[in-house]
Order: structure tokens, then C-alpha cells, then sequence
């Protein structure tokens, strides 16, 4: 299993220079990626590009970027554009629903028919990543395109995936899915079988399994998961999340996060990889420095084995 880095807690303090630092430290750290939501005001995609002479060798991804707000032809170009700034390092676009609390509540937008809407999005944008071109009529969304690319490799192409449907089409038509607030029991027992048996029914490779979680090694464990429980707690309403805690058993978000010594950690990191997990995005958290400290170096060791 690979072990990359979350990032978008930085993103609370919108500073470029920061997630510089970021990025270049992960890099010189050796973890397989870096991955960043598409939250607040500062846009995933152009960060990258603006970190281009970052993180040699080391993979970037979105975690996600929110579909209905942009059409795909948009995001395409972006995407594109970003991926040539990277040049040969590889770039993951992960795109989600998001949630209709979202999507209708604060954006005004509607989130009719949402699998409808996955399905039309892919069959313009993956077309779009990979020749330039697409010709296509769907229900939620139209293009016909045919234009100059930018050279280059194309986006490998991930959906957050958590519902029966949504896998079903993510393994069938991309590359995996990217988990948030999924512990290893609903990977093992939901995520992972469903997600391959589409991929394997579409003749395709075997899916990626990106899971990120919460993670703070610290010697005041009821601490830390109450902290978790507060800092995350908005996952625990949406109704996505709240499923996939549900399917876990866990009354809250500090439930599924990986709270503990160090052997402890890693132990949770390993019945990740044990059920299936192909990717883990650590989001680190903390009361203190030293809980801080502990957790990178403890990442810093599983990265580098």
C-alpha cells in the first residue's frame, strides 16, 4: 500500500506558500502523493499548477472536485492544462457528487438525478482527457467538441464513490475510487467487492482504493477522538458519510479515525491495506506539537519501508 498525504486541512489558511512548503517537505519525505479538495477559494487544479517546480516524481491528486458546479468540458481544460504544467508527474482528478445539502443549499444548483449526471460527465470528460474530441448527447450534460489538446499525458480519472450505483459506475468506467470517513470494514466488506466486480465485469484493470482518514498517534486517546468528533463532526450528517459510518458501526467521525500509540496506528493502517486499500491519504491532526510530530514521523517511517 502507498501512503501519500492529504493536504486540505492547509487549506484553512488559503495560503499558497504554504502549501508549497507542504508539498516540497512530502516530496523530500518520500510519500507517493499529495492530494487536495476543492474547498473554499482556492482551486485544487490551479494549485497545482502553481507548484509545478514542487514534488519531483511525486503523484498529484484532487480529493475531490465537486462535478455540477462545472461542466466537463471546463473541467477537461483545466485538468489538461494542469497535467502539462506537471509534465511527466502523474496527476489523479478526482471528482465527486458532493452532497445535496451542498449542492442545493448552498449553491442553488439542482441535484436531480445524480448516477445520470455521473455517467453523462464521464462520457464527456474522459473522451475530452484522452483525444480532444467528444460527441456526445446525455441528459444532464451535452458536447460536441473536437479541438487541439495539450500535450501530454491524460489525467488518471477517480470518482469518490460510496453508494451501490456510484461504484458500479466508477468501477466500470475509471481508474478507482477516493474515500473519505470509510473505515476498513465497509472497505472490506462493501467498497472493495463492489468496486472490482464492476471493474472486472468492464474488462478493466483492477480499481485503485484511495481511503484517507483522520490520523493522530498521541498517548490521550479519548482526547484526540473527541477532538475528532468536533472538528469533523459536519461528516457525520451528511448522508454519504453518515451510511458509511453507519455500515462501520461508528457513532461519529472520531470513531473511524486512526487515534493511538504508534503500534496502534499502524496496526489500523494495516487492516486498511488488508482490506483492500490500495492508497492511504493520511489527513494529519492534533492537540499539540508533540502529537504533530509523532504522527509525520511515524508516516515518514511506513512511507519510506
Amino acid at each position: 500500500m502507498h501512503i501519500a498525504l492529504n493536504a486540505s486541512a492547509e487549506l484553512l489558511h488559503a495560503d499558497l506558500g504554504r502549501l508549497r512548503e507542504h508539498a516540497a517537505k512530502a516530496a523530500d519525505e518520500s510519500f507517493s502523493g499529495w492530494w487536495l479538495a476543492q474547498t473554499g477559494l482556492i482551486d485544487a487544479l490551479t494549485a497545482f499548477t502553481a507548484l509545478a517546480d514542487t514534488g519531483p516524481g511525486m503523484e498529484f491528486g484532487t480529493a475531490v472536485i465537486p462535478t455540477f458546479p462545472r461542466h466537463p468540458t471546463a473541467l477537461a481544460g483545466q485538468a489538461l492544462t494542469t497535467a502539462a504544467a506537471l509534465g511527466d508527474r502523474p496527476l489523479v482528478l478526482g471528482i465527486g457528487l458532493s452532497h445535496q445539502p451542498v449542492i442545493e443549499g448552498m449553491l442553488g444548483l439542482s441535484f436531480d438525478r445524480p448516477i445520470r449526471h455521473l455517467i453523462d460527465y464521464l462520457e464527456i470528460l474522459q473522451p475530452l482527457l484522452s483525444t480532444g474530441s467528444v460527441d456526445y448527447d446525455g441528459k444532464a450534460f451535452t458536447a460536441h467538441v473536437s479541438t487541439n489538446r495539450p500535450a501530454g499525458l491524460a489525467p488518471s480519472v477517480m470518482v469518490a464513490a460510496l453508494g451501490q450505483q456510484a461504484l458500479r459506475v466508477t468501477g466500470r468506467r475509471t481508474d478507482g475510487t477516493i474515500l473519505w470517513m470509510v473505515g476498513e470494514r465497509t472497505v472490506a466488506d462493501h467498497i472493495a467487492p463492489r468496486v472490482r466486480e464492476a471493474a472486472t465485469d468492464a474488462d478493466r484493470p483492477a480499481p485503485r482504493i484511495v481511503c484517507s482518514l483522520p490520523i493522530c498517534v498521541t498517548s490521550d486517546v479519548d482526547a484526540a477522538r473527541s477532538a475528532a468528533n468536533a472538528v469533523f463532526e459536519i461528516y457525520g450528517q451528511l448522508p454519504s458519510y453518515r451510511a458509511m459510518l453507519d455500515r462501520e458501526g461508528a457513532a461519529g467521525p472520531g470513531d473511524v479515525a486512526i487515534i493511538g500509540s504508534e503500534k496502534e496506528v499502524e496496526a489500523r493502517i494495516t487492516a486498511l491495506a488488508n482490506a483492500g486499500v490500495t492508497d492511504f491519504s493520511a489527513l494529519e491532526f492534533g492537540t499539540n506539537p508533540d502529537e504533530s510530530a509523532r504522527t509525520r514521523a511515524l508516516l515518514v517511517d511506513i512511507a519510506n519501508r
